[in-house]
């Protein structure tokens, strides 16, 4: 089944990988970017800032997708991320279409042992807060659409968390890896197969699409050091606890329920890092 979608954020990390599978299966593909369009010349880029209202509402009127993918945001931009989730809302109600959100574990605040699809959010960040705003919109004028909380999410190499590995490793970069900090990594292939799976299905409400793994922000690095032949006793290590940085420690996503209801599979991180499996 081919479809007409739209993917929002489409030059960003996600979003390419969504822009890159959806045309190598056959989809009518629009995708949107701020500041640079992407390399995949069989989509029709066009320019948006979702922090537009009526910009927003024109790309989505003219393009007018069967299905909208959200990707875009930035993480410490309220406009971009809570303002312009509900600008793509109202452009999509308008418009006619589906909806499938892409939210985040930010939006708790890690004081449970884990979180089902049932959870309602009580962020502790900035970055939490707004993708909070932003599911509420989307269900108070979309309640059809699909809203799906991801974790970090790890590529081939080309994810920022694997570059700060790396050049931690070589001895480039500032920083430490925390101990302290635990999510469930997801492959950013396995995400971008389940939203599109959702896209193109149609399926509503809440999806949590995570790795299998909890691991801690240092676990996770002496991962990809190994996949990349690198030293990982170079990394070296701290607390979040000894920063002011906001925001939760240790957020697992349970997403038993979701899996029950996907074909796509989400890998743990400890199989999708094996130097033969990314």
């Amino acid at each position: 089944m081919f479809v007409r979608i739209l993917i929002v954020g489409g030059s960003g990390f996600l979003g390419g990988e969504l822009v890159r599978l959806c045309v190598a299966s056959g989809h009518d593909v629009g995708a949107t970017y701020l500041t640079r369009a992407g390399e995949v010349p069989e989509a029709a880029w066009l320019p948006l800032d979702v922090r537009s209202r009526a910009e927003t509402a024109s790309v989505v009127r003219a393009f007018r997708p069967e299905v909208t993918i959200n990707a875009a945001y930035r993480q410490r931009d309220w406009t971009a991320t809570a303002d312009g989730a509900a600008h793509l809302v109202l452009a999509v109600a308008a418009a006619g279409g589906r909806l499938v959100h892409v939210s985040s574990d930010a939006v708790f605040s890690g004081s449970a042992p884990r979180y089902d699809e049932t959870c309602v959010p009580d962020p502790v960040s900035p970055y939490g807060a707004a993708k909070a705003a932003a599911e509420t919109a989307v269900r108070a004028v979309l309640p059809d659409a699909a809203i799906a909380r991801t974790s970090l999410i790890i590529g081939r190499g080309g994810s920022p968390h694997e570059a700060f590995v790396r050049a931690l490793a070589a001895g480039r970069g500032d920083g430490v890896l925390f101990t302290d900090d635990v999510r469930c990594p997801v492959h950013v292939a396995d995400l971008a197969a389940a939203l599109v799976e959702l896209a193109v299905r149609g399926d509503a409400g809440m999806w949590h699409l995570a790795g299998t793994d909890a691991l801690s922000r240092h676990e996770l690095g002496v991962l990809i050091a190994r996949r990349d032949g690198l030293d990982a006793g170079r990394l070296p290590t701290g607390r979040r606890a000894d920063t002011a940085l906001p925001g939760p420690y240790d957020v697992r996503l349970d997403c038993t329920a979701t899996q029950r209801r996907l074909r796509t599979r989400l890998r743990g991180a400890r199989a999708f890092l094996t130097p033969s499996a990314s």
